[in-house]
């Protein structure tokens, strides 16, 4: 049972954007440092990439360099809900992309640090 659910995942072309949702529908995770990862095809779990994070008391967020300027993560604890705008896309965006959450209460950049995950969304950026 996957407690975290993603979703707005797409086909998109290049320079368009997408927002990804992830909903923490027990609300398991207040207490939890939350990050978005991303898998390419051919990677294996292990080489999941960080992508962006917040902490658990929403005090700043963590991108990674490819995502800083055209990606932007937000949590909403009222909705349980963690979301990334993700804008200007390019082909080497394509992933699937996993929420996460660690009991760390910072957004740790490792993906071994994060204990639950979601199933994933499928972005896909193509002409």
């Amino acid at each position: 049972q996957f407690l975290l659910a993603e979703s707005g995942g797409g086909l998109v072309q290049p320079g368009d954007s997408l927002r990804l949702s992830c909903v923490d529908s027990q609300r398991t995770f207040k207490k939890h440092g939350m990050a978005w990862f991303r898998q390419a095809s051919g990677k294996e779990r292990k080489e999941r990439e960080f992508v962006a994070g917040v902490p658990w008391n929403n005090s700043g967020s963590a991108y990674s360099q490819f995502a800083e300027g055209r990606f932007t993560v937000s949590r909403d604890k009222r909705s349980n809900t963690l979301t990334l705008q993700m804008d200007n896309l390019r082909p080497e965006d394509t992933a699937v992309y996993y929420c996460a959450a660690t009991t760390s209460n910072v957004a740790r950049m490792e993906a071994t640090a994060y204990e639950d995950w979601g199933q994933g969304t499928q972005v896909t950026v193509s002409s």
